[in-house]
């Protein structure tokens, strides 16, 4: 039995208001030395003292919690398993894809490369495929 269009939109906003709750409470929930870095003058200051596999861990964990709200809110809007299966392909790839940049740059931080590593993490800590995928599955459905 389909869920009413009315339930589905309460969930979806729950679950918005859940990816806000993750940036929100970042300071809290996550280890990341570099949310204070990139938000100061980082192309003139050292990189931070960090822990690298507890960067790692948490950066991942951030990813797979924004990774499961996002299908949450995909399949809550397009009641597609298809697609959904499709997304987590895409978020599959996408991690593997910056991972390897990403523990590049924690491992070997250089000053010219600080504006590449802030665009790399931004994508592995910010919920931006479900912004990407949520156009492109819309205007799928419509021309399928």
């Amino acid at each position: 039995m389909p869920m009413p269009k009315l339930t589905r939109y309460i969930f979806v906003g729950i679950l918005i208001l859940v990816l806000m709750a993750i940036r929100g409470f970042e300071d809290y929930l996550f280890y990341d030395p570099y949310l204070k870095f990139f938000e100061n003058d980082y192309l003139y200051i050292d990189n931070p003292r960090r822990e690298v596999a507890k960067l790692v861990f948490f950066t991942s964990l951030r990813y797979l919690l924004n990774t499961l709200v996002s299908l949450g809110i995909l399949y809550l809007i397009f009641n597609d398993k298809i697609m959904i299966k499709f997304a987590v392909l895409l978020y599959v790839i996408a991690y593997v894809l910056l991972l390897i940049p990403y523990l590049y740059f924690v491992i070997n931080p250089k000053q010219e490369d600080y504006y590449l590593f802030f665009n790399v993490r931004r994508f592995l800590i910010q919920p931006i495929g479900v912004i990407l995928l949520l156009p492109a599955f819309y205007y799928y459905k419509l021309n399928r």
